[in-house]
């Protein structure tokens, strides 16, 4: 029953059946402890061992008596052991039992998740080193701003992704967390060996100091990992879409065989699946939200964290899943137009360059504020007018005094701009 659920899918892990098989997992290995500590019968253990198995159907149908999941649980399993179902969950309460299965189970989500960031990241690592070198016009403020490269929007991603990676990893480390320390966490009816024994034989850590339940601090970084990756995921998709539009085109989703994009417009294609991206990502960070409120409970413990909890961490960890997965698909079949690239950074008619042209004209006429005045004015002519900055620039007599033709013609080339690009390359992706 156990191992036929050892490397399931992401949904699988939240089925009701590989939650029992998680809560069974505690349970023997409580029973293996004890028999270690001489309380139970080896001999015992073995028979529980070899007899231990559940039906889940069965389980949900006595829960509908008794009210209460784990004594449905435990009823059903002592059906097929038979006397030594006494020893099974000896000396532990429910959550003893439930939160270190529940930690069981978000370690191994957590880990499934880990499997995905590192495929995304392969996909925008080759994106990045295509694109390397490919122009294209930053924008700040949603305007044009400076030449910049594709490449590096790329690095980027890849850059955040990574950090996003390691936030995961803590969170998994920080709530792969067991406890079996009874009903207020102070072990009087079970041996602090009992705990360290399972912990240890299912890879958690014991947690130092618990109530009757493991402090869901832990639970929200958790989710708080997963809402930041989401959030990236979002950020990511958004530029996607911004550079689909029709008037940019500089990227855009793929578009398969068959597929329409509207039912009026046969020549719609739109970035549906990023969209989908933004949307999901709302709701991992209103699960967040969820996951702060289980904070404060009363006292040693209630149970209003339990109800949304069934919810927010099958929800969180099976939607990260899936955005990851399509995410990844996106950067793998994405369309890039180097044209409109070009044509985007040209489109201006040089007002890109007036960072680099500032500084140039500060050194040879000796005032910043004059050289932004006379900048500012010859850019905005030329916006208005719709002419040519460069034109602008050399009717300027304050400044085509102090400069040649060819000098002005050298300060709209976007390739200094991309001088240091080598140098981020290597810092990002070591």
């Amino acid at each position: 029953m156990i191992e036929r659920y050892s490397l399931p899918e992401m949904s699988s892990l939240w089925t009701d059946e590989y939650r029992f098989s998680t809560w069974l997992e505690v349970e023997i290995a409580a029973c293996e402890a004890w028999a270690k500590l001489g309380k139970i019968p080896e001999a015992a253990v073995k028979r529980i061992k070899s007899k231990a198995r559940f039906n889940t159907d069965n389980i949900l149908k006595i829960e509908e008596t008794v009210k209460h999941d784990v004594i449905a649980f435990l009823t059903d399993v002592g059906g097929y052991v038979g006397k030594d179902a006494q020893y099974i969950h000896y000396g532990l309460t429910s959550s003893d039992m439930l939160d270190t299965a529940t930690a069981l189970i978000l370690k191994r989500s957590g880990d499934l998740l880990v499997v995905g960031v590192k495929s995304l990241l392969s996909e925008i690592r080759k994106k990045a080193r295509k694109y390397k070198y490919q122009p294209k016009v930053g924008r700040t403020h949603g305007i044009h701003a400076e030449p910049t490269s594709l490449g590096l929007t790329f690095a980027m991603w890849y850059a955040e992704l990574e950090r996003n990676l390691e936030r995961l990893k803590r969170a998994i480390e920080s709530v792969a967390v067991g406890k079996l320390s009874g009903a207020v966490g102070t072990f009087a009816n079970i041996d602090p060996r009992v705990e360290k024994y399972v912990c240890r034989k299912l890879k958690l850590k014991p947690a130092p100091v618990s109530t009757q339940i493991v402090q869901r601090d832990r639970h929200a970084e958790f989710i708080w990992a997963l809402a930041v990756t989401a959030s990236s995921l979002d950020k990511f998709a958004v530029e996607i879409r911004h550079l689909q539009k029709t008037e940019v085109h500089e990227l855009e989703e793929g578009f398969s065989k068959g597929q329409k994009g509207s039912s009026a417009m046969p020549h719609k294609k739109n970035p549906i699946t990023c969209e989908r991206i933004s949307g999901m990502a709302r709701l991992a960070r209103a699960h967040l939200n969820v996951a702060l409120e289980n904070i404060p409970l009363w006292h040693e413990r209630d149970i209003s964290h339990s109800s949304v909890e069934r919810v927010i961490f099958p929800d969180s960890t099976i939607l990260l899943d899936y955005m990851l997965h399509k995410f990844t698909e996106i950067v793998r079949n994405l369309n890039v137009y180097p044209r409109n690239l070009r044509a985007n950074l040209d489109k201006t008619g040089g007002l890109i360059y007036t960072g680099k042209i500032l500084l140039e004209v500060t050194e040879r006429i000796g005032s910043r504020d004059e050289a932004y005045r006379l900048i500012q004015k010859a850019a905005h002519t030329a916006w208005e007018k719709g002419g040519s900055f460069k034109d602008e620039l050399l009717a300027e007599p304050s400044i085509s005094k102090h400069f040649s033709v060819e000098e002005i013609e050298a300060m709209f080339d976007f390739k200094p701009y991309l001088k240091h690009v080598d140098m981020i390359f290597k810092r990002v992706f070591k």
